[in-house]
């Protein structure tokens, strides 16, 4: 069991759930603007309770399975961003990605910082991770100094590798290495 934890004194970091969907929904259509750039396109269900309810479903499945932890940055009744490890893989390679947002009124807090260092010491000390990796479009600078101050180093540069904003983008690799020791240790 993951549990919340508190990212400043107003802003806590906890596993999404069903109910969240509306606030969700708000918070896509707050940032809509804000997010695009770096987003797939999303059809207009995306920025519904509904639509967010459909991808909870799925996602809230997946972390039954094992394959994702979807948490959400909560502030009160307002969700203000978000963060995902996705694609958690065991055995020898203990690894998973991890992307993240923070909408459009949240920025400068450093919640984004704090989500991801919060999530790293998670899958480390949690999952028993040995490493995370993260892709960024070449040039969301904010997303990659967020990634630099929480020790992640680029590891490579992928062309045409994620379709955003209705094309191809080129992005930067990174990954963060949690700790040396044998899988599951």
């Amino acid at each position: 069991m993951i549990d919340a934890r508190s990212l400043t004194s107003d802003v806590q970091l906890r596993i999404a759930t069903l109910d969240d969907a509306p606030a969700l929904a708000d918070a896509q259509i707050e940032s809509r603007e804000h997010l695009a750039p770096w987003e797939p396109e999303r059809a207009d269900k995306w920025f519904t309770p509904a639509g967010q309810a459909e991808r909870l479903v799925y996602q809230l499945e997946r972390h039954k399975n094992g394959l994702v932890v979807p948490w959400v940055l909560a502030e009160g009744d307002r969700i203000v961003g978000a963060i995902t490890l996705s694609d958690l893989v065991p055995g020898p390679f203990r690894s998973a990605s991890v992307g993240y947002w923070v909408g459009v009124n949240a920025i400068g807090r450093g919640l984004a910082t704090l989500a991801v260092e919060a999530v790293a010491e998670i899958a480390d000390k949690q999952l028993k991770l040995h490493r995370i990796e993260a892709s960024t479009l070449t040039n969301n600078v904010a997303s990659q100094r967020v990634l630099q101050r929480t020790d992640f180093e680029q590891i490579g540069f992928a062309p045409t590798y994620l379709h955003i904003g209705g094309k191809w983008e080129d992005c930067n690799l990174y990954q963060r290495i949690l700790n040396n020791r044998e899988p599951g240790a």
